[in-house]
């Protein structure tokens, strides 16, 4: 079985090289440069890990981040991406580094290739679409909690899974592969290619909505 963490981290790093360091991102404010600073320290600094999830530690995360861009530079972050985690890091263990990098790298790299507005829907692998359904059904309950309504995510063939329960408002349904169902709850859904089905205020209440990371 392909381990599409490992191909993500490779294409997105080749993608890094072709572009170069300042182009935009989905990620707001931050440029490619600062994006492969993030997966460095992600990573690779136990420092500045805890503030990519805890808010009042982001500051550390930030300076780290600086200190990591002056320090290897553009290229030298990027080759570090690359070559993957240290055997030490929680992310290089076999397993639990797959489980927590496949969507991580490959909402990134999608957060380079479409932040231009003529970006192209690449075609995933069926294997990789379907590895990626069984994720964003784990996932969706907690990146779409502050959604205002219920969500339904749906497959093209009429597969589906209750991401949150219907609320005052209503419920949604979200129709899409499984890479747009996954960038829909990461909170890129200004560039995901999905249905909304509901009621027109829960539509529009949802539209209107900003949540996941």
């Amino acid at each position: 079985m392909t381990d599409y963490s490992k191909v993500e981290r490779l294409v997105l790093c080749d993608l890094f090289d072709q572009v170069g360091p300042d182009q935009p991102t989905l990620c707001e404010g931050w440029t490619t440069f600062d994006l492969a600073a993030h997966l460095y320290v992600r990573e690779n600094d136990p420092i500045a890990q805890p503030g990519i999830m805890i808010a009042g530690l982001a500051d550390t995360t930030a300076r780290r981040m600086e200190q990591a861009k002056s320090k290897y530079g553009f290229t030298g972050v990027v080759d570090k991406v690359r070559n993957g985690p240290p055997r030490l890091s929680i992310y290089g263990i076999p397993g639990i580094g797959h489980n927590l990098n496949t969507t991580e790298y490959l909402v990134h790299h999608e957060d380079v290739r479409r932040a231009v507005p003529d970006f192209t829907v690449r075609a995933l692998p069926a294997e990789q679409q379907d590895g990626l359904w069984r994720q964003v059904k784990v996932a969706a309950k907690s990146m779409t909690r502050k959604a205002p309504t219920g969500l339904v995510l749906r497959l093209p063939d009429g597969s589906e899974s209750v991401a949150k329960k219907p609320t005052a408002d209503g419920s949604v349904t979200i129709t899409g592969e499984p890479v747009e169902l996954v960038l829909f709850c990461f909170g890129r859904q200004q560039v995901a290619q999905v249905s909304l089905d509901g009621e027109p205020s829960a539509v529009e209440r949802l539209q209107a909505a900003s949540f996941g990371m």
